[in-house]
């Protein structure tokens, strides 16, 4: 297996990231995957996902969202981040991934874990031809409504009067954050892809629960995708223990051999 790291940029701001791939022959192209982490996270957290899936032939691309975690190697602050400006981000990365010579140029996998996952849910809608297949892991599809009730993570405000600075534990969000999703209405947001989608999520999620993933699983199911739906039992809001880790390992592993 080769591990390499990357960069490329979003509106000049460097975006770091690692490459997971299986040792082949020169000339030989590879099926890939994007993988994007949580809210507060980095890449690191999407390492064992991206392993397995380098053991299984893709060439499986980590990188820390400008602005989205504590610790984070990409430019940009905490305070100009949202979820529409990750999406740009992904953006950055599924053209970046496209120019590689050791990848196949047919499409990409995205696979998202919480604000990864709606930032993902989001992404494939836009472009629904370009993205092989979706993987939702305990997608944060509760952002929106998060914002409208005024709530999110660790943070309370007014939502007809969104402050310029939010603090949400050991991070400053800008208003931006809520501003940017407080019209979304995300059943039509991401409607728009039909393709393959595989959704896991905890049963034991108090983040956010479960019955969003269980919408989700419908309206993609009624919009003709070909939706999977995995519950994984005993496992919280990001899954920390082995036994989730390589539940969610099989899990994707079976859908993507289909």
């Amino acid at each position: 297996m080769k591990i390499q790291g990357f960069v490329c940029r979003r509106d000049g701001l460097k975006i770091h990231g690692t490459v997971f791939r299986p040792k082949v022959p020169a000339g030989v192209r590879l099926p890939t995957v994007i993988v994007c982490h949580e809210f507060m996270a980095n890449r690191l957290f999407s390492f064992p996902y991206a392993y397995n899936l380098a053991r299984n032939g893709y060439a499986a691309f980590c990188f820390d969202f400008n602005g989205g975690g504590i610790v984070s190697q990409s430019e940009g602050i905490s305070r100009n981040m949202s979820v529409l400006t990750e999406m740009d981000d992904l953006l950055a990365v599924v053209d970046f991934v496209g120019r590689q010579p050791y990848t196949d140029g047919c499409g990409v996998v995205l696979y998202g874990c919480s604000q990864g996952g709606l930032v993902c849910a989001l992404t494939a809608a836009r472009m629904p031809d370009k993205v092989n297949a979706l993987i939702l892991q305990y997608p944060a599809l509760s952002i929106p409504d998060d914002a409208r009730k005024g709530k999110m993570i660790k943070t309370e405000f007014d939502p007809n009067s969104v402050p310029e600075l939010l603090h949400c534990g050991p991070m400053k969000l800008g208003r931006r954050y809520a501003a940017d999703v407080m019209d979304m209405d995300v059943s039509q947001a991401t409607v728009g892809y039909a393709g393959r989608v595989l959704i896991m999520h905890g049963d034991k999620d108090t983040l956010v629960d479960i019955s969003y993933s269980e919408a989700a699983f419908e309206r993609y199911r009624q919009a003709g995708a070909q939706v999977q739906f995995a519950i994984i039992e005993g496992a919280g809001h990001i899954f920390v223990k082995p036994k989730h880790i390589k539940q969610a390992n099989r899990c994707v592993t079976d859908f993507l051999s289909k």
